[in-house]
């Protein structure tokens, strides 16, 4: 199964949306697919879909996912690495009024260089091809979250302690 998660943000993301329904319609996707549709106008046909779903079934859909694909956002894509999936991610663009910049485009790259556990496709064109060679793509890759939480934490302690 192939889950598909666009967010909350109050914008369209039809074009994810509708390139999903219609690889599945096309049978390039072979296996069910569910869409988190969001705002989006366009209702998908050729998968399961709802506008929105509760956390807990978000959850479920992204343990029971062969492939989870995501909008840009942090919450999005950070979801399927908790339970050690690799996330296909479509940054949201300006240019077709998904979003109000293109901060996920620049964000995404920056995750997918530093942390290298994301699949990032600004090209939708591209998808289809990410989606065939998703499991090859994903055997070097680690779903380690990298942190720096402790590092953080100690230079806040001894600052602090340091005012003292």
């Amino acid at each position: 199964m192939i889950f598909v998660t666009v967010g909350t943000h109050e914008q369209q993301f039809n074009r994810l949306v509708q390139c999903v329904d219609e690889l599945r319609e096309k049978q390039v996707i072979t296996e069910d697919v569910v869409i988190q549709t969001g705002f989006s106008t366009y209702e998908p046909k050729s998968c399961g879909w709802s506008n929105f779903y509760p956390y807990q079934r978000m959850l479920e859909y992204v343990k029971e996912a062969r492939i989870v694909i995501t909008h840009g956002g942090p919450a999005s894509f950070i979801m399927p690495l908790q339970v050690g999936k690799i996330p296909i991610v479509v940054p949201r663009k300006k240019e077709f009024s998904e979003h109000i910049n293109d901060h996920q485009v620049n964000f995404c790259r920056t995750v997918a260089e530093r942390q290298g556990n994301i699949l990032v496709v600004e090209n939708i064109s591209k998808l289809s091809e990410t989606i065939a060679r998703y499991d090859n793509i994903i055997a070097a890759m680690s779903v380690e979250m990298k942190s720096n939480n402790v590092r953080f934490c100690s230079k806040l302690d001894g600052l602090v302690k340091s005012l003292f």
